[in-house]
C-alpha cells in the first residue's frame, strides 16, 4: 500500500475540461492517476441521496478513496443552543452523506474559543457538545465513518494538535486531521524541515498508536499568514510556504501510507499530482531531499 493523493473539491481544470458534475470526479481523477478525493460539504451538506451514492459508485469503480469535508458551520464549544442545535445536524447530516457515499472520513473544524473564554474551558465544553454527538451517531446507527477534527491555521481557532487529539481520544472512531499549511500559519511559518514535519508523526504515534500515525489524513497547501494566522490559500507556483518536499520524504522514509488531500486554490489537482510524482521518485530513490 503506497500514500494516497487527490484534491479537496473540484479544481478548476474540471471545469474547464467541460465537465460539471462531482460524480464526474472519480474517472476524471483517475486519468492523472490521482486516487484520492475530499467532497467539500462546507457551505452545507446539500447532496442529494442518488447523486451522492453515484459518486460512491464511481469512486469505487476507478479506485478513488473518498472522505468528506462536513460544513464550516460546526461550532463545538458555542454557548448558543441554536448553533450547538445545528452544529449536532451538521454532524448527523455529514455522517448520513457519508454513508451513502461510501466515504469512509469525515473532516471537521472544531471551532471558534469565544471571546473572553479561557481556551481551556472552551475545549472542556467542545469535548462535552462531541461527546453528546458521538452519542447521537450511535443511537442513530450512523458510527461508521471515521470522524476527523482538523488542526486550525488561525490564533482564535480551536484545532492546536493537543487539541485535535484530545478529542480523538475519546473515541477509536475519532482520528486526527493535521493541516500542515494551517500549522504553518500560525505557528508563524515553522513547518518548513523534515524533523518539524516528524514530529507530528511521533507525537501522533506517542498519544494514539503508530496505525494512526502511518495512515494520517493530510490536508497540504501554501499559504498566506499575518500576526493572527491563515490568510489565504495559494497554489504551488505561489511563492508561500510550507514546502512539500521534507514532508513526503518523512512519509517515504518511514513507508507512511497516508492519504494527502491537496488544497491548493484552484490548482488542488495538479498540485497533488506534483506531490505524487515526488513522492514516487524517493521511493525509486531517484533523488532525496
Amino acid at each position: 500500500m503506497f500514500a494516497q493523493f487527490g484534491p479537496a473539491g473540484n479544481p478548476d481544470a474540471f471545469y474547464e475540461a467541460g465537465f460539471k458534475s462531482s460524480a464526474d470526479m472519480p474517472k476524471w481523477l483517475a486519468g492523472l492517476t490521482l486516487n484520492a478525493y475530499e467532497y467539500q460539504c462546507s457551505r452545507g451538506v446539500n447532496i442529494k441521496q442518488s447523486t451522492a451514492e453515484l459518486v460512491g459508485q464511481e469512486a469505487a469503480r476507478y479506485g478513488v478513496k473518498l472522505s468528506i469535508h462536513a460544513p464550516y458551520y460546526i461550532s463545538l464549544a458555542t454557548e448558543d443552543e441554536a448553533t450547538a442545535s445545528n452544529t449536532e445536524r451538521h454532524f448527523l447530516r455529514s455522517l448520513e452523506v457519508a454513508k451513502w457515499m461510501g466515504a469512509d472520513r469525515i473532516v471537521f473544524h472544531i471551532g471558534g474559543s469565544g471571546k473572553g473564554i479561557d481556551r481551556r474551558q472552551a475545549l472542556e465544553r467542545a469535548k462535552r457538545s462531541f461527546a453528546k454527538v458521538l452519542e447521537q451517531a450511535e443511537q442513530a446507527g450512523l458510527a461508521g465513518p471515521n470522524l476527523l477534527p482538523e488542526t486550525m491555521g488561525k490564533q482564535n481557532q480551536l484545532g492546536s494538535l493537543d487539541e485535535v487529539l484530545e478529542l480523538c481520544k475519546m473515541a477509536e472512531w475519532v482520528r486526527p486531521a493535521v493541516d500542515f499549511g494551517h500549522l504553518h500559519a500560525v505557528t508563524g511559518g515553522q513547518y518548513t524541515t523534515s524533523q518539524e514535519f516528524a514530529a507530528v508523526f511521533d507525537k501522533i504515534g506517542e498519544v494514539l498508536g503508530e496505525e494512526a500515525a502511518k495512515q494520517l489524513h493530510i490536508h497540504f497547501s501554501p499559504i498566506e499568514f499575518t500576526k493572527g494566522g491563515e490568510k489565504r490559500h495559494w497554489s504551488f507556483g505561489d511563492p508561500f510556504g510550507p514546502p512539500h518536499e521534507p514532508l513526503l520524504a518523512v512519509i517515504a522514509d518511514r513507508g507512511y501510507t497516508p492519504r494527502i488531500i491537496c488544497e491548493s486554490a484552484g490548482t488542488q489537482a495538479k498540485d497533488a499530482k506534483t506531490m505524487q510524482v515526488f513522492y514516487q521518485k524517493l521511493l525509486k530513490k531517484d533523488f532525496s531531499v
